[in-house]
């Protein structure tokens, strides 16, 4: 296949799927589906193989984002419930101030994303951005846009995230200069595309007023009932020092032992998640006098706002598998590394072309730190950590219909497609974007 066919095709896939959700207002999931039958079609894809490898990206994508958004929202509806979400949106607001929350929603995205997920940080501390919009009056984007800045910079950027991690062994970075140069170009890069562009783009966005996914997270209560600031803290931060636990388990007990493996099992994203909801169910539930019956019910009923959701994000899945198996996103591979461009635009290209034709940073990164490191080791003089950082920025590129991250902010945040490209798709970009220039100027220096 033709790099100007390949590229051609995903553009105008892609286009497609834009204007028939966007503009006909037609089911998304059928929209995504079909587009990506008649792209693997038209790309030459045997019939017998077409349906089976929709379902393959659909399952890959669900496998690690079903049991997150199922478990996340279950804690989040805790966290409601209780009051929690409240207490920790009225002490925000308390240290902070209502005119400068948005600056505290991003430094809370930067701490807890280190070690966690987008994905796990956003259905974690979304329920705040729900109660502290609500209690300031603040716009949701305001509040929403900045925690998610700060969330996706560590994800993309940061190591111990795993495709910043493979990265840095790929191009035998060392880790620590790799953390100190990614906070170098991360917090101002979070600052540009978090408070700065929420600042701007917040008043041109009017969201509905009926959200139906903060409806469940946001409840009020009397001052005097809510839970105690620590005990819903140390109740949502569980899964994040767990993984973190699991993350850094090599540093003080021995590969292959029993205590590194059970570091290893509780600090995998799934259990921290289910032993942090079924903590939440004692000190978020029973102590705040609530029945089993109760609980059962709230576990019960906030999963059913969620489907769509998750069916969007396997679609997206599928639509990325179809792009990857038909040839399409190989092609267009392939004729970005014939760029005769620098090695750091070149990794930061590559990462950028598979996010776009394929959906997931995490793939976008890993890939082009494939291609690059080999290319690296002949070519001395390119510093290793800001080729980890050029990967990162080019795998968080323009996010639209093909990423299952489009589409959890999207229903989370109750924008249409239009909305979410605007806001979400351009944030990703300026992260991107800002992220490069920074790691070119420090490239000057290093």
């Amino acid at each position: 296949m033709s790099p100007v066919f390949a590229i051609g095709l995903a553009v105008i896939a892609v286009v497609a799927l834009i204007v028939l959700i966007a503009r006909f207002k037609l089911n998304p999931f059928i929209v995504i589906f079909t587009v990506s039958l008649a792209v693997a079609l038209v790309a030459g894809m045997p019939a017998t193989t077409v349906v089976k490898s929709f379902e393959t990206g659909v399952g890959n994508a669900l496998g690690h984002i079903a049991i997150i958004i199922a478990l996340g929202t279950m804690l989040g509806k805790m966290l409601a419930e209780s009051g929690g979400a409240e207490r920790i949106a009225n002490t925000l607001v308390a240290w902070f101030g209502p005119k400068n929350i948005h600056w505290a929603m991003m430094l809370i995205g930067l701490i807890v994303g280190l070690p966690v997920f987008f994905e796990v940080g956003f259905v974690l501390l979304i329920p705040i951005a729900f109660n502290v919009s609500r209690k300031t009056g603040t716009p949701l984007l305001l509040v929403a846009l900045p925690l998610i800045a700060g969330l996706s910079v560590v994800h993309g950027l940061m190591p111990p995230h795993p495709a910043a991690m493979l990265a840095v062994t790929a191009f035998n970075a060392d880790i620590g200069h790799t953390i100190l140069v990614a906070l170098i170009v991360g917090v101002p890069t979070a600052i540009l595309a978090g408070p700065v562009f929420a600042k701007y783009i917040a008043p041109r966005i009017i969201l509905p007023e009926e959200n139906p996914m903060a409806a469940q997270f946001v409840l009020t209560k009397d001052a005097e009932s809510l839970p105690g600031f620590t005990v819903t803290m140390v109740t949502l931060l569980l899964p994040v020092f767990l993984m973190l636990l699991g993350s850094f388990a090599s540093l003080f007990t021995t590969k292959g032992s029993m205590p590194f493996q059970v570091l290893g099992f509780i600090g995998n994203t799934d259990i921290a998640l289910l032993l942090a909801v079924i903590l939440s169910f004692f000190t978020l539930g029973f102590s705040r006098g609530m029945s089993r019956e109760t609980i059962l019910q709230f576990t019960n009923d906030c999963l059913a706002p969620t489907a769509m959701i998750t069916l969007l994000i396997g679609a997206g899945g599928g639509f990325g598998r179809v792009l990857i198996d038909s040839g399409v996103s190989h092609a267009i591979v392939t004729a970005a590394t014939g760029a005769h461009v620098p090695l750091l635009l070149l990794a930061w290209l590559l990462a950028a072309v598979v996010r776009l034709a394929v959906g997931s940073s995490t793939v976008a990164m890993i890939t082009s730190a494939g291609i690059v490191a080999p290319i690296a080791a002949h070519l001395p003089g390119v510093s290793p950590p800001l080729l980890v950082l050029a990967t990162g920025a080019g795998s968080l590129i323009f996010s639209h219909v093909n990423d299952g991250g489009f589409w959890l902010v999207k229903q989370y945040l109750n924008m249409s497609v239009g909305q979410t490209l605007k806001s979400w798709s351009i944030m990703e970009t300026i992260i991107s974007i800002t992220a490069l220039i920074l790691t070119l100027l420090l490239s000057i220096v290093m």
